[in-house]
């Protein structure tokens, strides 16, 4: 069942900063408009956010209700080393002269090389290097295991190279989870009136 999240919530949880840490949050369903998945085939989605991304503190985050992932489960590596199971988010380091990329090389390529190495079912998150943009882009797959499933274009990190790729680490993902909208506005009435308590209590006091 499709959730809806507020507007404002959107506009809070989207994309936040702390100090000079950055963290760029997927809360919305990624095929919303798109007839991806309904259709036979996989379909690439475009449409995505772009955005530079520091790797010693940003962070890509995503509500795990909406992609259906409950932990990170990371790798960074060349596609022969991909584990057959417990990975869900891939680094692919596809600049290794142990996989025949071809040129050019785009987010289908990419999917088929983690496929031809993962045997579980599930959906998860990659990060490859797109030769025609010459830039990494963040993909989300419906099933990392398998080479037909659809994919949508989440970001493409404007500012790194091919040979940032094997920086990241798994602190560079995280989830989190968006409340229901009933939650959701309980949060709102409850520190709303807190706010108002405290604005009569120091009114008082003066």
């Amino acid at each position: 069942m499709r959730r809806f999240v507020p507007a404002i919530a959107v506009l809070l949880f989207t994309f936040s900063t702390h100090a000079n840490a950055a963290t760029i949050t997927f809360i919305n369903d990624p095929f919303e408009g798109s007839t991806a998945l309904t259709t036979a085939g996989r379909q690439i989605v475009a449409g995505e956010l772009l955005t530079p991304f520091n790797i010693a503190t940003d962070v890509f985050q995503f509500e795990r209700n909406i992609f259906g992932i409950n932990q990170i489960l990371f790798i960074n590596n060349v596609a022969s080393a991909i584990p057959a199971t417990g990975v869900n988010v891939v680094v692919l380091e596809t600049f290794d002269d142990d996989a025949n990329l071809g040129t050019p090389f785009g987010a289908g390529n990419a999917a088929n090389l983690i496929a031809a190495q993962i045997t579980q079912t599930g959906p998860g998150f990659f990060i490859y290097f797109n030769s025609n943009l010459a830039l990494p882009r963040l993909v989300y797959s419906t099933d990392l295991g398998d080479n037909t499933a659809d994919l949508k274009i989440l970001a493409r990190i404007t500012n790194l190279t091919a040979g940032a790729l094997p920086q990241f680490t798994a602190s560079n993902f995280a989830l989190t989870t968006i409340p229901e909208p009933a939650t959701l506005l309980l949060m709102t009435t409850g520190g709303a009136l807190m706010a108002s308590r405290r604005l009569r209590r120091k009114r008082t006091r003066e």
